[in-house]
């Protein structure tokens, strides 16, 4: 019997990343990363008490259409871990252009995130907030433990959308979308 290959590429990522390890740098890794322009959305739950609960987020993405699953991963040292690791449901709020000041609201450390703010219940009373460009209402499927991550699996239950201009981040800063005319895309 052969040996196990001893080329790092074959190393369980989660492991190498979290032993420190790594020959990647995590600054430099983030800013390549930032390369990729992302939506920006807020993900809220309720805690135990009721109590709405709700950060900012851009690692939303879809995974399957049939059936309709979605995800999105939380650090590991985050305050509100344990509201969304108990939570039968949690929404996901994909913001709007205009909507830029709640995204730095809720990206920050703070009991006062929802003063002032409109929303409604949705399932297992994950809070809607208003003006958004898309809801996404999903029963807590599962959760994976990915290096300094954690990865919550959606099975999406309701949903809803409108033709509003979606917030985008990338570099480190908020944007918009700008479509080119499809009539002449991929022409020279």
């Amino acid at each position: 019997m052969a040996d196990a290959p001893k080329n790092p590429a074959t190393l369980d990522p989660a492991s190498e990343l979290a032993s420190g390890h790594s020959p990647i740098d995590p600054r430099d890794f983030r800013n390549a990363l930032g390369s990729y322009a992302t939506g920006v959305t807020i993900i809220t739950a309720a805690d135990s008490n009721g109590k709405p609960v709700g950060i900012t987020c851009n690692s939303f993405a879809s995974v399957s259409l049939n059936p309709p699953l979605v995800l999105w991963s939380l650090v590991l040292y985050s305050s509100s871990l344990s509201t969304f690791q108990n939570a039968s449901h949690f929404a996901v709020n994909v913001l709007g252009l205009s909507q830029e000041s709640l995204a730095d609201r809720f990206a920050k450390s703070s009991n006062e995130k929802f003063v002032g703010v409109d929303w409604k219940p949705g399932l297992g009373d994950a809070p809607l907030l208003a003006d958004c460009v898309a809801h996404f209402q999903c029963r807590a499927a599962n959760r994976y433990y990915g290096g300094d991550h954690v990865i919550f699996l959606g099975a999406v239950e309701a949903y809803s959308y409108n033709r509003r201009e979606p917030l985008l981040f990338a570099r480190g800063g908020y944007g918009r979308f700008l479509a080119g005319d499809r009539s002449t895309a991929g022409r020279s």
